[in-house]
């Protein structure tokens, strides 16, 4: 916490909190599935996983990079903003540096990604280069995707879809409607991590042009689609156990459904920085769910 100058974060520190470790589970989650699933079919690749994990670890890092400074420049980001600490505006980090972060990141990701691209080919390349690209027009860009509604369905195909099934693939060089299927749920969680954001951040959003659903749709918009992400969530591992996996152990993301029956309360009851606490458990929510998810498919 930033109270004096004296206390103010080295420069270390400061990347970290650029980083926004909070919302790294969700790069986390979708490789854990995906290696689970290709684990489950015997044909587990350790390698693979990991460099797949680090590459989805850096694209999420480096989309945060691009958030901060895009934001910053449109003005979005204030330094008395509702939400967390933003580097830029905070004065911890220059536009240059953050430039310069945002490029060796990603190059980073390229670079590792080329050896997945060596197992799967190059749908791989095409899926890597799409996510980078997808990182950088997220808030940057002459259409930039969080600025005109598109951040919701840039999280769930990317952070969802491509994160599982592509981890899934570079394992097995196959894509089955299993890894399709649960990859919605990993999307949908990931993607309601940015729903409570942008409903937090819904006045001041509105007042610096960035669109988001929230803003264009309204708050009341914004609950709906919260709540109908979360039980899509529950209705998938029902459909996983009766049609593809007949083993109990598939179920136990169900055991989180107090977190989401709490989160729902708190989403009609909190408003401005107290939704920051809605905001930390719905990410604890994915990456818990996540990994109970990956557990019962292993088991």
């Amino acid at each position: 916490m930033i109270e004096e100058k004296e206390n103010k974060p080295n420069k270390l520190h400061s990347w970290v909190l650029a980083s926004r470790p909070k919302t790294l589970p969700a790069a986390i989650v979708p490789v854990i599935v995906g290696t689970a699933l290709a684990c489950f079919e015997g044909k587990m690749q350790p390698i693979a996983a990991i460099v797949a994990l680090i590459c989805s670890l850096l694209i999420q890092i480096g989309t945060n990079f691009v958030n901060d400074l895009y934001d910053f420049l449109a003005g979005a980001d204030k330094k008395e903003r509702s939400g967390p600490l933003r580097v830029l505006a905070s004065g911890l980090i220059s536009v240059k540096e953050m430039k310069f972060g945002i490029f060796i990141t990603f190059a980073l990701a390229f670079l590792l990604g080329l050896y997945l691209v060596y197992l799967g080919g190059i749908y791989i390349l095409i899926i890597g280069i799409l996510s980078i690209l997808a990182g950088l027009a997220y808030t940057a860009g002459p259409y930039p995707l969080a600025y005109h509604g598109l951040g919701d369905i840039f999280v769930f195909i990317f952070f969802g879809v491509v994160g599982t099934v592509g981890t899934y693939y570079v394992q097995t060089l196959r894509v089955s409607f299993l890894s399709i299927l649960a990859s919605v749920p990993v999307g949908a969680l990931i993607t309601n991590i940015l729903v409570i954001n942008n409903y937090r951040d819904t006045d001041e959003d509105r007042t610096v042009g960035k669109n988001t659903t929230a803003v264009i749709f309204g708050k009341r918009f914004a609950r709906f689609q919260y709540i109908i992400l979360l039980t899509l969530s529950y209705l998938i591992p029902l459909v996983v156990y009766i049609n593809f996996i007949p083993a109990i152990w598939v179920l136990l993301p169900l055991l989180t459904l107090p977190i989401a029956v709490k989160l729902v309360k708190m989403l009609f009851s909190f408003e401005g920085k107290q939704l920051n606490k809605t905001l930390e458990l719905t990410a604890k929510l994915s990456a818990i769910y996540g990994f109970l998810f990956a557990l019962g498919i292993l088991l």
